[in-house]
């Protein structure tokens, strides 16, 4: 009892007895794990350069939800890959590790077209790109609106991608998002650890 009111009392001063918790981390972009002509910046949420980036954050949760914002068009795709994948080549979506959207409105996944986004739905610079993610199907969304896109087949522990090429800038949006997430979707949660 006596330790519970010492501990109460010397809050406000360092002991040894102490843990201090820490903050939980950010998700952004994983500057350990993209290409080596790629860049990263604005505190790990904007990519440019030459290759592919994966999120720091395994997408564990039932229903993710993440953006992108297409702030110079060139060659990209955005959607969900495994650590497996080769970030130096793009485009993406060529082998088991990735399933993703390219900039020409196709979604790829080991090399075959999956589903082909609606006509006059090709995302233009300035667009926002939602995607959600349930462990068995990837959608997409266009400026808030459900594109009707589904696609599926990758297996494993999976992460938001982002590439680009060609000057293409792509920022990512993992919290404070554009548009809100479909219903029952969320952000991207950290698996969190008690021991």
């Amino acid at each position: 009892m006596a330790a519970l009111f010492s501990c109460c009392f010397d809050c406000g001063r360092a002991s040894s007895g102490h843990v201090t918790l820490k903050e939980m981390p950010t998700v952004q972009l994983d500057t350990h794990h993209m290409g080596t002509d790629v860049v990263i910046v604005k505190s790990g949420r904007r990519i440019c350069g030459t290759g592919g980036c994966i999120a720091n954050a395994p997408l564990h949760q039932n229903k993710s939800y993440f953006e992108f914002k297409i702030q110079s068009t060139g060659v990209w795709g955005v959607g969900v890959a495994t650590q497996k994948a080769n970030l130096n080549q793009v485009p993406l979506g060529r082998d088991a590790h990735s399933l993703v959207l390219r900039q020409d409105g196709t979604v790829y996944h080991n090399n075959e077209e999956k589903n082909k986004l609606p006509a006059n739905s090709l995302p233009q610079e300035g667009d926002i790109l939602g995607v959600t993610y349930d462990h068995v199907e990837l959608n997409l969304y266009l400026n808030g609106k459900n594109m009707n896109c589904p696609a599926s087949g990758i297996r494993g522990t999976v992460f938001p991608v982002v590439y680009v090429d060609d000057s293409a800038i792509i920022d990512c949006q993992f919290t404070d998002f554009y548009h809100p997430p479909p219903q029952g979707y969320q952000k991207i949660l950290f698996e969190q650890q008690i021991f």
